[in-house]
Formats: structure tokens, C-alpha cells, sequence
């Protein structure tokens, strides 16, 4: 029986040394978050301007982060997508995500030129 007991134990610390993450049963991977950064610049580079906010959403999923304000008595609603890691402090920062920009719910640009554009 002790021995047993020796063996969990070397099995628990050797998946702690691995890395191994387990969410909700799902294994999660170091690189998971490398994946998604990569699929959401793919993705965020293949829109077309004049897409709806759901249509945007619906390809991409639910963004990191969001705001809304606004501009000129106009709706500007802002989608942010993390794209990049500029931090290794397991915290998304804005400037890790790339702004996705709607207007009156129609995509009008991306990219902190497009958000800059509309805040200033």
C-alpha cells in the first residue's frame, strides 16, 4: 500500500513538472495560447469592411475585451482581440490585442491606427 501511495505521488509531480493544465477536463497546453493568437490575426486579416458587429463576433468569438462611446452622435463599439504577447506576466494588456472598430454596428477598421482614429 505504501508503495502505492509512492507511485500517486510521482505521478502527480511529474504532471506538475510537465506543464500539464487541465480547465473543465479539457487539457490546456502551453502553446494553446500561441494558437489563438495566430488564428485570430488570420482571421482578423480576412474581414471585409462593412461586416456586421454579429457577423465579426460569430468568426471570431468573444473578444478579450470591449468599449463603446459615442463619436459625433454615432455608435462606435470597439471588439479587442488578443493577437500578440509583449508580457510574459500571464496578463492580456490592450496593447497585446488588436482593436476591431464598428460604427452604427458596421465594421469600419482594425488596428490602432482605426481606434486611434476614433477616440481621438
Amino acid at each position: 500500500m505504501k508503495s502505492l501511495a509512492q507511485v500517486s505521488l510521482v505521478v502527480l509531480l511529474s504532471m506538475a513538472a510537465s506543464g500539464c493544465v487541465y480547465i473543465n477536463g479539457e487539457r490546456v497546453t502551453s502553446d494553446d495560447w500561441r494558437e489563438d493568437q495566430r488564428v485570430n490575426r488570420e482571421m482578423i486579416s480576412q474581414l471585409d469592411l462593412g461586416v456586421t458587429r454579429s457577423a465579426v463576433v460569430e468568426k471570431l468569438g468573444t473578444p478579450t475585451d470591449s468599449e463603446a462611446f459615442t463619436r459625433d452622435g454615432e455608435e462606435v463599439r470597439v471588439l479587442f482581440y488578443r493577437t500578440q504577447r509583449k508580457h510574459p506576466d500571464g496578463q492580456t494588456t490592450r496593447d497585446e490585442m488588436t482593436p476591431v472598430v464598428f460604427k452604427n454596428d458596421l465594421l469600419v477598421g482594425w488596428g490602432d491606427g482605426a481606434y486611434q482614429d476614433f477616440r481621438s
